[in-house]
C-alpha cells in the first residue's frame, strides 16, 4: 500500500520506484504485469525538493465509486533530492493541475484527464483537508477526502462560493484584498497577484509575495497582544513556545482573503482564525508547546496552501472553469469553527482587473527564452551565409578566440 500526496500545484503522477531511506514502501514495476515503460526520463522540481524518474503506463482500479480498470501515466521515481523527507508518510505524489504543467511536456496526459476520458466522469474534483493539528470532528477524517468527479454534500456546511479560474495551468485565481483583524492592508490589488495567485494543496503554508508578507507581518504584530516578538518567528527560523496550559491563539487576529466572485462586480472572503496559521509543531518536556508561523514569503506567487485549505472544502470545477470554497466541518477546535466564508461584497473599491495580462506562464522567463531563440536564429543565419561565401583568408585560432557559449534554458517551474 502506498500513501500518495494530493498536489493541485503540479501535474505528474509519480511514486517511489526504488528503495529509499525515507520511504517505507515503493512500487516495483517488475512485479506489475500491466506496467509498460515509455523509456522517457522526466524531472520535476518543486519549491522544496525534486525528483527524476522514468515515464510509463499502468492499469489501475479505484477503491470506491469508480468501477473498472483505467490506463494512466505514471512516473517511477529513481532519484530524488529533499523530496522524500524523514518522517513523511507518503510514497508518491498525485498532480491534479492542468496538463500545461506536465513534464516533460504537456502531451503527457494527466491522471485526472485520463479518468475523465476513460471513466466518463464529470470534469470536477473536490478536496477536504483535515489538518493533523486539528481534532477530527463531524464527518472529517484524519487525512481528509478526495472526491473525483463530483461534490460530496456531507463534507461541507453552508454555501459554496465560486471564483473564476483565470488561466488553466495552475489553479490561478484573482485576489482582491487582504485583511488582518478586519483592517484592509490597503495595497494595490495587483500586489496580491504578483505574478500569480494559485490554490495549491501541495504547498504547506500560506505563501505571500514579499511586499504583501511584510505588510501582513506588520499588521499581525501591530494588532496582536504580544508586546515583543522575535523576528525569527515570522521568518520561520524560530518557534514560539508557551506553557501547555496556555492557548496563544487569542493573542492573534483573524486573516481574511477576498476573492472575485463569478459575478465580477462582487467578491467574497475566506477567513482563517489563528488556530490555522499559528500551528502547534513541537512539545518540549512536560510543560512547553511550541508553534510555528504558518505564513511565509514568496518571490513569485501568492499560494493558498494547506494552511488555508484545511479550513475549507475546495471544489476544482474544471468544467465550468472555477474554484469553489465552503466551510469544512473538520476545521474545528474545541467545538468552535476556525474558518469562515462571508459575502457578497461590492468590488467598487478595487480595480476591474487585478491580474496583469503579462503574469501568465512566467512571462519573464518565456520572453527571455523567445528573445534568446530569436537571437540564436539570427546568429545561425549569419553563420550559414558566411560559410557559403568564398574564403578570403585563413586564420589560426588561439586561446583568445575561444567563445564560451552556454545555453540559456527556461527553468522548470518551482512552486
Amino acid at each position: 500500500q502506498l500513501n500518495i500526496l494530493v498536489d493541485t500545484g503540479s501535474s505528474n503522477f509519480a511514486v517511489a520506484g526504488v528503495p529509499d531511506p525515507d520511504v517505507t514502501s515503493y512500487f516495483n514495476p517488475e512485479l506489475s504485469s500491466t506496467y509498460r515503460s515509455e523509456g522517457i526520463e522526466v524531472t520535476v522540481k518543486y519549491s522544496q525538493g525534486s525528483w527524476t524518474g522514468v515515464l510509463g503506463t499502468d492499469v489501475i482500479t479505484m477503491p470506491k465509486g469508480l468501477y473498472g480498470s483505467y490506463t494512466i501515466n505514471i512516473a517511477t521515481i529513481l532519484e530524488s533530492e529533499n523530496f522524500f523527507l524523514p518522517g513523511v508518510k507518503w510514497h508518491g505524489i498525485l498532480g491534479l493541475a492542468y496538463d500545461a504543467l506536465a513534464k516533460p511536456s504537456s502531451s503527457v496526459e494527466t491522471f485526472f484527464d485520463s479518468l475523465v476520458r476513460q471513466a466518463k466522469i464529470p470534469n470536477i474534483f473536490s478536496l477536504q483537508m483535515c489538518g493533523a493539528g486539528l481534532p477530527v470532528s463531524g464527518s472529517g477524517t484524519n487525512g481528509g477526502s478526495l472526491v473525483l468527479g463530483g461534490i460530496e454534500p456531507s463534507l461541507y456546511t453552508g454555501d459554496i462560493w465560486y471564483t473564476p479560474i483565470k488561466e488553466e495551468w495552475y489553479y490561478q485565481v484573482e485576489i482582491l484584498k487582504l485583511e488582518v483583524g478586519g483592517q484592509n492592508l490597503e495595497l494595490d490589488c495587483r500586489e496580491y497577484n504578483a505574478d500569480k495567485a494559485i490554490v495549491d494543496s501541495g504547498t504547506t503554508l500560506l505563501r505571500l509575495p514579499e511586499k504583501v508578507f511584510s505588510a501582513v507581518v506588520q499588521a499581525i504584530a501591530r494588532t496582536s497582544l504580544i508586546q515583543e516578538f522575535s523576528s525569527g518567528f515570522w521568518t520561520g527560523s524560530q518557534l514560539a513556545c508557551w506553557d501547555r496550559t496556555e492557548k496563544p491563539w487569542s493573542l492573534f487576529p483573524k486573516l481574511s482573503i477576498y476573492l472575485r466572485d463569478e459575478n465580477s462586480s462582487r467578491s467574497f472572503r475566506i477567513s482563517i482564525l489563528p488556530q490555522l496559521y499559528i500551528q502547534p509543531i513541537l512539545v518540549i518536556g512536560d510543560n512547553l508547546q511550541c508553534y510555528r508561523f504558518g505564513i511565509s514569503s514568496s518571490t513569485n506567487a501568492l499560494v493558498i496552501g494547506a494552511t488555508v485549505m484545511e479550513g475549507f472544502y475546495v471544489i476544482f470545477d474544471r468544467a465550468q472553469r472555477r474554484v469553489g470554497f465552503a466551510v469544512s466541518p473538520c476545521a474545528e477546535v474545541d467545538g468552535s469553527p476556525v474558518s469562515e466564508i462571508e459575502g457578497p461584497f461590492s468590488t467598487a473599491d478595487v480595480a476591474s482587473n487585478c491580474v496583469s495580462s503579462l503574469s501568465f506562464h512566467e512571462p519573464v522567463l518565456w520572453i527571455a527564452s523567445y528573445a534568446l531563440m530569436s537571437l540564436c536564429g539570427i546568429i545561425l543565419l549569419v553563420l550559414i551565409i558566411l560559410l557559403l561565401l568564398p574564403p578570403r583568408c585563413q586564420h589560426r585560432y588561439t586561446d583568445n578566440d575561444v567563445v564560451n557559449d552556454e545555453s540559456s534554458l527556461v527553468r522548470h517551474r518551482w512552486k
